[in-house]
């Protein structure tokens, strides 16, 4: 039997070049079990012609499928489905409940799911003024060297490192370019088992607040902060006080009496930006001596200080072993690259690698050595030196704007980032605000989420700037002016 081109379609779910897409749709017919063994595959002259591409594509992707087994040829006779081609398992399967009858929402209480969060588009990047936090920008990324990177770590030199289980382990060549040259930056001295690779700052979050909290146990967190953390702390069953942050940043004399935990983010606060003080920051390493507390520092954008020179971190005064530092390559890298560190005492260590390792094992080798690469070959810091000129300039225009239509900015950075928090006038919900900017394709953060959700105010904002071509900052900017100025009083 002979298929007939018109059992193929180029249909929008496809991606990648057209030899790719045909050779996607010739294999997913096949696992299918819609093309079976010995049938014969339409000519290619004939396929090109159904769907409107040359006949040497239809040829080179007929080829490659030769080479995966699952055509093979037969000469001038054509080219046939393989009897080795790979099939999915077929099943008798009974028709699917039409109800439910397994409550999950009361079975699980609920945990995770009612956890509120930031919301933003998933088509973020279609919109024209996507103020929005923490997304990678395409015209700043090095995707050459970043390839080549990938490249040479799929090589067969680094077959061990991409294919092992390290079980427990991280690649060493991280590890090592981490305590070489990224810690000391920050005024770091760590040994190889001082330092434990995350999926990102968020794992590392959750990795801490487990191993340090639970029910009977005490953590503070500021007031505004990382919506996250409060989500992770709940989890754990821990009390959860907050502590109101000033212009700079955390009060160490606003702590309670008995602490267990302090989650901070003393270089660079979110979401106000500030940054705490040299003489704040070795108080509160006092405070934590003298209470017997922990302090957790997520020093998340230190990179981005392009105003004046990064101070040192929490984690550089520290003598007693209170500090765990949490680090991330995902503001720096891009944030799918998945990549964080923990620095703390090997105790900790030992315990936060226990605990990743009956969860997900490790970060994935391939990435693991990519990235080493990238840093090593000195292609991270290019790219965040490129990064700080852009921010400085993206900063410097929405500054501008900012004063120009006389929005109120309500925390300023002193050493850079890439965002502003903000102010509406009492009365103005920026969720709904939010809500009308979206129709006109601007993209803004309320700030409601970072607030203790007992007394939040409604009427804060943040303004990134990460993403945002520079020539159309101001525009953005007048756009919500105007829309604040219609919510405002009348």
């Amino acid at each position: 039997m002979t298929i007939p081109p018109e059992a193929f379609f180029l249909h929008g779910n496809l991606r990648g070049t057209l030899q790719q897409r045909i050779r996607q749709l010739v294999a997913e017919g096949i696992v299918a079990g819609r093309f079976r063994a010995g049938e014969k595959m339409p000519s290619s002259r004939g396929l090109a012609a159904h769907l409107g591409v040359s006949r040497i594509t239809v040829t080179l992707a007929y080829t490659d499928l030769v080479a995966s087994d699952y055509l093979t040829s037969q000469g001038r006779s054509g080219y046939y489905v393989s009897e080795n081609a790979p099939l999915q398992p077929m099943f008798e399967t009974g028709p699917k409940p039409a109800v439910d009858h397994v409550d999950y929402a009361a079975l699980t209480g609920r945990r995770f799911s009612s956890t509120e969060h930031l919301q933003r588009p998933a088509d973020w990047a279609q919109f024209r003024y996507p103020f929005i936090y923490g997304q990678a920008d395409v015209t700043l990324f090095d995707h050459q060297n970043w390839r080549q990177c990938a490249l040479r770590a799929l090589g067969k030199r680094d077959f061990e490192a991409l294919t092992s289980d390290y079980y427990d382990r991280d690649d060493p060549l991280l590890i090592e370019y981490i305590l070489r040259n990224i810690l000391p930056r920050r005024g770091i001295e760590a040994g190889p088992g001082e330092v434990l690779l995350t999926m990102g700052a968020q794992n590392a979050l959750w990795l801490a607040a487990q191993v340090l909290t639970g029910p009977g146990k005490r953590a503070v967190v500021e007031n505004p902060s990382y919506p996250s953390v409060r989500a992770i702390l709940q989890q754990t069953g821990c009390s959860v006080d907050w502590v109101d942050v000033d212009a700079d940043g955390l009060p160490p004399e606003a702590l309670p009496a008995a602490v267990d935990v302090v989650f901070t983010t003393a270089s660079h606060h979110c979401p106000t930006n500030a940054t705490m003080p040299m003489p704040r920051r070795r108080a509160l390493i006092e405070a934590a001596s003298e209470k017997n507390f922990v302090i957790v520092e997520d020093d998340y954008e230190f990179e981005m200080s392009f105003l004046k020179a990064v101070s040192p971190a929490l984690k550089s005064f520290d003598s007693e072993g209170r500090v765990i530092y949490v680090g991330s390559f995902s503001k720096s890298i891009f944030p799918g690259v998945r990549l964080g560190y923990l620095v703390a005492p090997e105790g900790f260590i030992r315990e936060a690698r226990a605990l990743r390792a009956l969860s997900l094992r490790h970060p994935p080798g391939h990435i693991q050595r990519t990235a080493a690469y990238f840093l090593s070959l000195g292609h991270y810091d290019a790219l965040v030196n490129r990064m700080k000129q852009a921010f400085k300039r993206r900063r410097l225009a929405m500054g501008e704007a900012i004063e120009a239509v006389g929005l109120h900015v309500a925390g300023q950075s002193g050493v850079g980032g890439s965002s502003f928090w903000m102010m509406a006038p009492e009365g103005v919900d920026t969720e709904v605000l939010a809500r009308k900017l979206h129709c006109e394709g601007v993209l803004i953060e309320p700030g409601r989420v970072f607030f203790d959700p007992a007394r939040a105010p409604r009427n804060y904002y943040r303004l990134a700037y990460s993403t945002i071509a520079v020539g159309r900052i101001a525009e953005g900017i007048g756009l919500i002016g105007d829309a604040i100025a219609r919510a405002g009083p009348k």
